[in-house]
């Protein structure tokens, strides 16, 4: 019996045993509900090599269309307003700096997703990813947690836009509405917005027509977007002024006892910090980053077009990192311009760039950031809704979620009865509720996502024998092929002799190939590591103000933890990675995903406790659709069936026999290449 790919795993795999006769050699049988039960839970997405370039959707994007769909979800109206708000209460001028920590956290993630999106090159994001490494019961929450974040971020980009053009118009609409149908409720909105559900329905109807038409029109909003953007950069460098970056401590104070009315300048603290580059100290520039971390969120939605992009192995890593490239070198030159342009403590944070226009004597160039920021609002209204239907149409297809979800247009090649329905979901919070204390919820969703797909790579990396998509039929890469499944011989037979004993010194020392029980060990560390993290992120948020104090037991705390975090790493790197390569695959490993698991957790335990119970209830409603229909609903669940194993524990990536690997056809790439045209829809 073959070792299972996690602790969980292993556990039941000890149990099975113990419940199987031992003349029993060919067949398992359960050892009850129980047993049944969580092996439905743990059970993984099988993705054969035959199966990845299958698709029923169109493959019509290019990597110019994954760039600007990723630009234009990710550089949204944040860019416009939390500049300022940033610059003025935190960082500074720092806030240079401050987007650039948070473009390298994000970074991590990015890479994290681009590796996957090469392995795995389907519909489903952080879903289809946590199905395929971790099981059932994680990916179904990672995917019910991304809905969330899509819809809520959806209304209240949609409510966003609305209120912005009501700020072009006078704030004429708001006033109409409220006076005509104000809604006194608590938790609705103070009207029912029905510009924004005509936006929502909107683009949800464009989305439903062809993603070759709703790329087109997302490249036309973005590229008004970074042009205004570039307008911005250029005026703020033309008429900024470097001596804002360099204000006095002595002038701050001098002001603050102006504005305080103070009648004497003598033990007067400055309110605006202590001037220079980083007024606020460094760590006010990592408050900063914290915040402006939010503004890298939305790159994820390429990870969702892995069956619509042509060539996805390569396209999606390089429109995840080119795309984060693009927003960091906005966000950094727009930043500056408008700390150069103004100083940091005159910044106004609710309209920063138009003010600072203001300040310089350009005031109508303020009519310009409005329709920027209109477009940036629109990409990011289109980022928002594109991915939501393509996870809701992946969970159907794999029966997590109702089948009539999982609809094709057979016209369009959309998931059409997903895109309308989650829009009009979208729709009606967007008309009825007040999202202000809902919008806390999307950052849950998406650091769980960051988080879990960061473990995934991990783990994944570590796995022995995995084969993964087939690559398209070249000489070179045929000969690549034919030397990695001779080292997979040569490391099935190592399996094969590896005895199945835990020691220190196969902790510290392992085999120089990846086996069962390095991957075994490695899933126990990454599981540690969580846990670690999780200790690090309560204590450092809790009890801060017991380290400050120097506490005895917090600093011993501290102190264990980190220097668990750290020897935890040290032994995750000592073990053999797997050494079959795909298109993308992330550096530094394991530092980079731990590190990037690490920022992700740190940040969710932020969040105040009044979003973990809205989201507590959200996961009720969850747990009420999988256990009720969709554990039993589940493809993988009736292909267990099919092999007399029920709701056994599936291998994400399929595994086959090195041995016979060797055996198949010299021109089985050739028919593969053929095959994946024939199952591939055209538009």
């Amino acid at each position: 019996m073959h070792g299972r790919s996690n602790s969980l795993g292993l556990l039941l795999a000890l149990v099975r045993n113990s419940c199987t006769p031992l003349s029993s050699t060919s067949t398992m049988l359960p050892c009850g509900p129980a047993l049944s039960f969580v092996r439905c839970l743990v059970r993984k997405k099988n993705v054969s090599g035959e199966s990845l370039e299958d698709s029923k959707l169109c493959r019509c994007l290019s990597t110019v269309d994954l760039i600007a769909l990723g630009v234009g979800s990710t550089l949204g109206a944040g860019v416009y307003v939390l500049a300022g708000e940033v610059a003025k209460s935190d960082s500074g001028p720092s806030i240079v700096v401050s987007f650039l920590i948070a473009a390298l956290a994000s970074v991590m993630a990015g890479l994290c997703y681009a590796e996957f999106g090469a392995r795995v090159p389907k519909t489903g994001s952080a879903y289809l990813y946590t199905y395929v490494t971790v099981g059932e019961l994680w990916a179904f929450i990672t995917g019910w947690n991304l809905i969330l974040s899509y819809v809520i971020g959806t209304s209240s980009v949609a409510r966003a836009w609305s209120g912005t053009f009501d700020e072009l118009l006078g704030k004429q609409i708001g006033h109409f509405f409220r006076t005509y149908f104000k809604m006194n409720y608590s938790g609705l909105a103070e009207y029912p917005d029905f510009f924004a559900v005509f936006l929502i329905l909107l683009l949800s109807g464009l989305l439903s027509f062809g993603v070759k038409e709703s790329a087109w029109v997302n490249k036309i909003f973005t590229a008004i977007n970074i042009l205004v953007l570039l307008f911005v950069m250029i005026s703020g460098f033309v008429k900024g002024d470097a001596d804002n970056w360099k204000i006095s401590e002595e002038y701050l104070i001098n002001l603050t006892a102006v504005t305080e009315n103070c009648s004497s300048y003598e033990n007067v603290t400055s309110i605006y910090g202590s001037g220079g580059f980083m007024p606020y100290g460094f760590t006010g520039t990592l408050a900063g980053a914290a915040t402006c971390f939010y503004a890298f969120v939305g790159f994820d939605c390429i990870a969702t077009t892995g069956e619509e992009v042509k060539n996805p192995q390569k396209a999606i890593p390089i429109g995840i990192v080119v795309s984060l490239l693009v927003c960091f070198m906005a966000y950094f030159g727009v930043s500056a311009a408008l700390t150069l342009m103004m100083p940091y403590y005159l910044l106004d944070e609710k309209s920063p760039l138009p003010v600072a226009f203001e300040y310089v004597g350009w005031g109508p160039a303020k009519y310009v950031v409005a329709v920027g920021s209109l477009c940036a609002l629109s990409t990011s209204l289109l980022g928002s809704i594109f991915p939501m239907p393509r996870v809701i149409y992946a969970m159907a297809k794999d029966g997590l979620l109702f089948k009539c979800l999982a609809q094709i247009s057979s016209k369009t090649k959309t998931p059409l009865v997903a895109t309308l329905s989650s829009g009009a979901v979208a729709a009606i919070m967007a008309f009825l509720f007040d999202l202000k204390a809902l919008v806390d919820m999307m950052s849950i969703g998406t650091l769980l996502a960051y988080s879990l797909v960061a473990t995934c790579v991990l783990i994944l990396r570590y796995q022995p024998s995995l084969t993964y998509e087939q690559p398209k039929y070249s000489p070179e890469k045929a000969a690549l092929a034919a030397s990695e499944r001779e080292s997979a011989v040569s490391e099935s037979q190592i399996n094969m002799i590896q005895e199945n004993h835990f020691s220190l010194q196969a902790l510290i020392n392992p085999s120089s190939l990846p086996t069962e029980q390095t991957a075994t060990t490695v899933n126990f560390l990454v599981g540690l590591l969580a846990f670690l993290v999780c200790g690090l992120s309560v204590l450092t948020t809790y009890g801060i103000d017991f380290i400050a104090n120097l506490e005895p037991w917090s600093i011993g705390l501290l102190a264990v933890l980190v220097a668990s975090f750290i020897v935890t790493i040290l032994l995750i790197q000592r073990q053999p990675q797997n050494r079959q390569k795909v298109a993308f695959m992330v550096p530094l490993l394991p530092f980079l995903p731990s590190f990037s698991i690490l920022v992700n957790i740190y940040l969710m335990v932020q969040l105040s406790g009044d979003t973990w119970i809205r989201f507590s209830f959200w996961m009720a409603l969850g747990f009420l659709i999988y256990f009720g229909y969709g554990i039993r609903h589940s493809l993988e669940g009736h292909r267990s069936d099919g092999d007399d194993d029920s709701c056994s524990e599936n291998s994400g990536l399929q595994e086959k026999n090195p041995v016979e690997e060797v055996d198949e056809p010299e021109n089985a790439n050739e028919s593969d290449q053929f095959l994946a045209h024939e199952r591939t829809s055209e538009c």
